[in-house]
């Protein structure tokens, strides 16, 4: 089909026309991005254009998203009103997540977790560490920042943490902070400091119910790793 426009294709094979008939889980990222497009150039279709963008970028919608209008408009069929189209796309899609796990008030999964931090800490320059504290039914009674460092350190003070817990009457707490570097996996110091704040909220019958170490849309949790 690569010498033919999309108006050319057998109607089954046409994104628009696919998602009609069957809806858009039938329907690959590169055409979802091309119905987005609307079109390619002189020389390839939208979905070509949409298959190049995204292998260009490790196949990655997160990659993708992270481009500039300036980035995207390097690529030969890619002005400013499509570049700047497909990053409103991303934006909603991200804000319509984070919106439902505040709709639910409820961190319920390491996913709810990072994407309820994804306008706090998530694409910070430098780390930050918070507490998003809960009752016995996951139900969010509050969030608080504790600490914030450069690139490689940050310092949390644990009583700190346990003395907003109290104040909430929180049963458990789920602990968050970001990697900059884009490093997920957590260092000594992160395994030390999560240690010594689940043996301390013990003793006040707190349950540490997750770390999770974010950046971006990725993240790290230490209950899915074994490690808490």
């Amino acid at each position: 089909m690569s010498n033919l426009s999309i108006t050319q294709w057998s109607v089954s094979d046409r994104p628009r026309e696919k998602y009609l008939s069957n809806g858009f889980s039938y329907l690959t990222d590169a055409e979802l991005i091309a119905i987005l497009l609307r079109n390619g150039s002189a020389n390839e279709s939208a979905v070509e254009l949409a298959k190049k963008l995204l292998a260009e970028n490790q196949n990655s919608l997160n990659d993708l998203a992270d481009l500039s209008v300036k980035q995207l408009t390097k690529f030969n069929g890619i002005g400013q009103v499509k570049a700047i189209t497909l990053l409103a796309a991303f934006e909603l899609g991200k804000r319509r997540t984070v919106e439902k796990v505040k709709e639910q008030h409820k961190i319920l999964t390491p996913e709810d977790l990072c994407f309820y931090m994804q306008d706090k800490n998530a694409n910070k320059p430098h780390e930050e560490f918070w507490a998003i504290f809960v009752n016995q039914s996951s139900k969010i009674l509050g969030t608080q920042i504790i600490g914030q460092g450069g690139l490689t350190a940050t310092t949390v003070d644990v009583r700190i943490i346990l003395k907003h817990a109290l104040e909430l009457s929180a049963t458990g707490m789920f602990v968050c902070h970001n990697h900059p570097s884009g490093q997920l996996k957590p260092s000594n110091a992160d395994k030390l400091l999560t240690n010594q704040l689940k043996q301390a909220a013990q003793l006040l019958n707190i349950q540490i119910l997750d770390h999770v170490i974010v950046y971006k849309e990725s993240f790290y949790s230490f209950f899915e790793h074994d490690i808490l």
